[in-house]
């Protein structure tokens, strides 16, 4: 057995001939570049891409494996240099009289998936574009996806926006069959702490993923799981926790950092307390975002610290990019010299780091690797920030 560094929610912006696919990434996301970014410059062993459904992006695909420069593993993922990467769709769907929440669908090969865009072409507007919405129920898409051999993973599930706690529902059963469901994504303000306090998501396994939309966000949050081999199959069973493999480690975000952790004004982004309602009392602006530290207040039934035996530990991180003083030009020398952004964050020694950005930033990573940092929390959209004292 063997752990892999795994980031499972990847965005694509934009299509090799130029399209648009997920509309607020950067059009620098086409499959190829993340491929080579993850590959090269993150160091990551496992990806998922989660908008492998739209036709486009599978013709590049397809490009990349008539070349060689991709192969197809017989259990299920894509072979490209040293990442493995698994198949994978971000869609919506609204239940009648809820509020919409997305999720993620990873199906072993491609020519699942391309059955997977026909299923989908005919039930949404645009197959060619990201996170479409759906016209079906949760429960017809749990029986679609297993039907290809795939699995179901409901997306950054306390977001206020489109997150399945954040605006659909008090409870999974009310809306889906838990029994099917095998893990959740925590999203960017939450941690394993915070979710732990549902004590129906115990049976779960948490997935912490960058969902990025540049470059630059990718590996911003992942996770270490052990499996015999990187393919679909060895993935799923370690989602499902058989055999000895599973989630070793949660490398996430620092939720503080999360950009829907507290409640706040959209207006203005004055932190609010957890219960403000009606116009902010800072700018008098209507829009008041529900932090997602509150809706977990809100649903909790169990106190903070209350873990299944098998919940790996989560390592809160501040990604490089969020250390004051760490800007392109000090990641291209990291990069320079030590080759990925996981020896970065996980190899290299603060004597090592000083060597090349000198002791002040060197100590700040590390300090972050620890999550030892001061945070100014983030809320309505807006990222939290590293207060230096």
């Amino acid at each position: 057995m063997q752990t892999y560094f795994c980031d499972m929610h990847i965005h694509i912006g934009g299509t090799w001939t130029g399209k648009p696919v997920k509309i607020t990434a950067s059009r620098q996301m086409t499959l190829t570049k993340i491929l080579e970014e993850a590959s090269e410059k993150k160091g990551m062993d496992v990806i998922g891409i989660i908008d492998a459904h739209s036709p486009e992006v599978q013709d590049e695909l397809m490009s990349l494996l008539e070349a060689g420069a991709a192969t197809e593993h017989a259990d299920g993922g894509i072979l490209y240099k040293g990442t493995m990467l698994i198949l994978g769709c971000e869609l919506e769907i609204k239940e009648p009289g809820r509020g919409a929440a997305h999720f993620l669908v990873y199906l072993p090969r491609l020519a699942n998936m391309q059955q997977w865009t026909r299923w989908l072409a005919e039930r949404c507007k645009n197959v060619q574009l990201s996170s479409q919405r759906v016209a079906a129920r949760i429960g017809e898409l749990q029986d679609a996806v297993e039907q290809l051999g795939g699995m179901l993973i409901p997306a950054h599930i306390f977001t206020p926006h489109k997150g399945l706690y954040g605006s659909c529902t008090d409870r999974l059963a009310d809306v889906l069959d838990p029994s099917r469901i095998y893990a959740v994504e925590l999203g960017l303000s939450a941690n394993t702490d915070m979710a732990d306090r549902l004590s129906e998501l115990h049976a779960k396994t948490f997935l912490t993923n960058s969902d990025a939309h540049s470059l630059g966000k990718i590996g911003r949050e992942y996770q270490s799981i052990a499996m015999e081999a990187r393919s679909f199959a060895e993935w799923a069973k370690a989602i499902r926790r058989e055999g000895g493999r599973g989630v070793t480690v949660n490398y996430g975000l620092h939720p503080q950092l999360g950009k829907y952790h507290q409640t706040a004004c959209q207006g203005c982004q004055s932190l609010l307390p957890a219960d403000a309602k009606g116009r902010c009392p800072e700018c008098g602006h209507k829009r008041i975002v529900r932090g997602v530290a509150a809706r977990i207040d809100e649903l909790a039934d169990r106190e903070a610290g209350a873990h299944p035996a098998f919940r790996p530990p989560y390592i809160e991180q501040f990604p490089l990019e969020f250390i004051p003083g760490v800007g392109p030009k000090l990641l291209a020398k990291l990069y320079h010299a030590f080759g990925t952004q996981m020896n970065v964050v996980h190899r290299a020694t603060e004597e090592e780091l000083a060597h090349v950005v000198g002791e002040k930033i060197a100590k700040l990573i590390v300090a972050g690797r620890a999550g030892c940092l001061n945070v100014q929390k983030g809320g309505a959209g807006t990222y939290g920030k590293v207060i230096l004292s």
